[in-house]
């Protein structure tokens, strides 16, 4: 008996996961916006100071409870070395992030080489991306117009799947809330498939 109500228990109160990749170079951004994130939707979740984030090496997770999903996000080190262990993590994903650093103009042609490597895999083609234009808090950064112009080559690899570019700074948190919403649309998008 025991057995059957501890079975009905965990159905009636399950969570459906879903995998959110956060990817981008190192230093653009992607912890800090994960904590924000993690901020901003987990009750009693303090954060860490953002100002002792380092560059991640190997992976954060963060995991958000929102009604009967759950998402996890999964934050990848940026470093052209780790890159190579992106793809591991493409199959169980659900949506992807893609953070550009704003105001590294010297970086933007390596981070569209690794976002056009990204989304050439067979395994995200029918996974949504969301694209962040990180530190638009910094004066004369790039805008997202100007962005979409420099990786405008990779657009045509986007296909029919759902893309959304804007911008934000997840250090202030000024957009990380918005864009949740979207990142919620994973698992409506993405259920049947992965």
């Amino acid at each position: 008996m025991y057995t059957l109500l501890s079975g009905l228990y965990k159905y009636v109160f399950q969570k459906d996961e879903y995998c959110v990749l956060i990817l981008g170079l190192d230093n653009a951004g992607k912890t800090t916006f994960l904590e924000q994130t993690k901020t901003k939707f987990s009750k009693n979740y303090k954060g860490m100071n953002l100002s002792k984030i380092t560059t991640t090496v190997g992976l954060n997770i963060g995991t958000i409870d929102v009604g009967k999903a759950r998402l996890m996000f999964w934050d990848l080190g940026g470093q052209e070395e780790l890159q190579s262990l992106w793809d591991k993590y493409y199959a169980e994903s659900h949506g992807l992030i893609y953070v550009i650093d704003s105001t590294d103009e010297e970086r933007m042609s390596e981070s569209k080489e690794a976002f056009e490597k990204m989304i050439s895999s067979e395994a995200l083609e029918s996974v949504p991306l969301l694209v962040l234009a990180n530190k638009q808090d910094v004066p004369n950064c790039l805008s997202v117009p100007d962005i979409k112009t420099a990786f405008s080559d990779c657009a045509s690899k986007i296909g029919k799947r759902d893309c959304l570019v804007q911008p934000c700074s997840a250090l202030t948190g000024i957009n990380t809330q918005n864009y949740f919403k979207y990142t919620q649309n994973y698992r409506k998008i993405n259920k049947a498939t992965r």
